[in-house]
């Protein structure tokens, strides 16, 4: 009888060790530091935009906020992670559109809505932008090129996410064939086009450094105006192509995290983004700083889930 008194005890230790916080831990969370994974390489514009967020972030959450690159699988390895993390608000994930485009393409298992949103961070315009080993000068020049030769323009792309489906709109509206090589992640396909190995790929105005050196060419930027960081690079709309797009990065929790923590962390995130530091990194990446809440972050990735599938399906990826 003592022994089985002994085991009920023991189990039912164990079983308060692995309940959800109290309320008196969510009240003083976060007493440890915080992993941020990012789900591609150091280096890749993911990483140098959540870089200096996470600075500004742990300022204002009170304890060191870790980056962990886990890349691979076009963002799923790191997504998987962050899933099957404890929801306790330790362990948070880095994510952008590819989240959602990755799921209907059938590269990944995990969706949005296997997160909860804490809240969103920048947004980033594409700009299509080609190697100067190619002959073209002008987006007009590479359709007429991409038209005599269906399929033997090489584009490199991280298959089911923004890169490859920002060409493939391309591809949509001007009718023109691509040829697709798979990179996981901008810092590979930068190493790929820098190398004269493809031809184009989906950049940023974080390239206009290489572009004014002549190691790239900005053919058309996919906003509806032209930027005023780029003023000669003409917008797709202008030259007849109605092509808008660009990446929305935010931070999102495993499910199921406490409300007191995500309360927390998205508090400390309305603080980051208006910081004076954070918001002159995201100018000199090209980036618009844009915050919204739990609430708006939420509603928001909703709304781009459903527009994703019904892009999925428009051009050709949608698998599931």
């Amino acid at each position: 009888m003592m022994a089985l008194r002994g085991l009920i005890a023991s189990l039912a230790l164990a079983g308060l060790a692995a309940t959800p916080m109290t309320g008196s831990a969510q009240a003083s969370f976060p007493e440890r530091p915080v992993k941020l994974i990012v789900p591609w390489a150091a280096g890749g514009d993911t990483d140098n935009i959540f870089r200096p967020f996470a600075q500004a972030f742990q300022k204002h959450l009170g304890q060191t906020v870790v980056i962990a690159n886990v890349g691979g699988a076009s963002g799923t390895v790191g997504a998987r992670e962050a899933k099957a993390a404890p929801a306790d608000g330790y362990v948070l994930f880095a994510v952008h559109d590819f989240i959602h485009l990755t799921y209907y393409t059938g590269v990944a298992d995990t969706a949005y809505s296997d997160f909860a949103p804490v809240c969103s961070v920048a947004s980033t315009p594409s700009v299509l932008t080609a190697s100067p080993k190619t002959k073209w000068q002008s987006l007009r020049e590479l359709i007429a090129d991409a038209k005599a030769r269906p399929g033997a323009v090489t584009v490199g792309a991280t298959l089911g996410s923004t890169s490859h489906f920002f060409p493939a709109i391309i591809e949509k509206a001007a009718a023109i064939k691509l040829k697709y090589v798979s990179y996981d992640g901008l810092a590979q396909r930068m190493n790929a086009i820098l190398g004269g190995h493809i031809d184009l790929t989906d950049g940023n105005l974080t390239q206009k450094g290489k572009v004014d050196a002549g190691q790239l060419r900005f053919l058309a930027i996919a906003t509806e105006k032209r930027s005023a960081e780029i003023p000669n690079v003409p917008t797709f709309k202008e030259l007849g192509l109605d092509v808008v797009y660009s990446v929305t990065r935010g931070v999102l929790a495993p499910k199921n995290t406490p409300d007191a923590v995500l309360a927390t962390l998205e508090a400390a995130c309305a603080k980051a983004v208006v910081e004076v530091a954070f918001q002159d990194s995201m100018k000199a990446q090209g980036t618009e700083v844009l915050h919204l809440d739990r609430k708006g972050y939420g509603d928001f990735l909703t709304r781009v889930d459903a527009e994703n599938r019904t892009l999925a399906q428009e051009v050709g990826l949608l698998r599931r």
